[in-house]
């Protein structure tokens, strides 16, 4: 075994997928690039990590909701662009050409131009380990959902696609959730 500088040790565990968050706090709808998410349990439950430092995060106290859209692995330019630039200083719909669709539940509009799209309502904040903890409440994909990649961070510049999918569903019948 290798031995790697222990700060470096995140990047064993990136969750991905990289994934954008929308929010709108009445007046501005805004997205931020995240890669710290993962699934809580199949309620649906989720998680994110971010703070004060994002642009978002003050639209994300405020209006407890937000929208989860995630891009493709062919949408890597436009996740580092997202990613790189503020919303304090730039309309991140016009400058990258997204297309914002109204949700059902949530003002934090849905990104057409993504793979999938999660409305979510904030159901607890724990400022401790800035951590955002999401119920969501609707779920979209496109129309070709099933033939594009995800795209994952590795945490240091790089990135992964997704690669094959291997089908273990008959295997693993009795721990997924009914209807699958």
């Amino acid at each position: 075994m290798n031995i790697i500088p222990n700060h470096t040790s995140f990047t064993l565990l990136e969750p991905g997928p990289v994934v954008f968050v929308t929010t709108h706090d009445g007046n501005f709808a805004n997205i931020m690039t995240i890669s710290w998410s993962m699934v809580m349990s199949f309620e649906p439950r989720f998680a994110l990590t971010t703070g004060a430092w994002n642009c978002s995060y003050t639209a994300l106290e405020q209006t407890r909701e937000c929208t989860i859209a995630i891009p493709s692995a062919e949408q890597i330019d436009l996740v580092v662009g997202v990613g790189t630039c503020s919303g304090r200083d730039t309309d991140k719909f016009a400058k990258f050409g997204l297309t914002q669709l109204p949700g059902q539940y949530v003002k934090a509009p849905l990104i057409a131009e993504c793979m999938a799209n999660i409305e979510c309502k904030v159901v607890d904040i724990i400022e401790e380990h800035h951590i955002i903890v999401l119920e969501g409440l609707a779920a979209y994909t496109a129309d070709d959902f099933t033939q594009r990649q995800m795209l994952h961070a590795v945490g240091d510049g790089t990135f992964i696609a997704d690669g094959a999918k291997l089908d273990r569903r008959e295997a693993m019948a009795s721990k997924l959730p009914q209807g699958w």
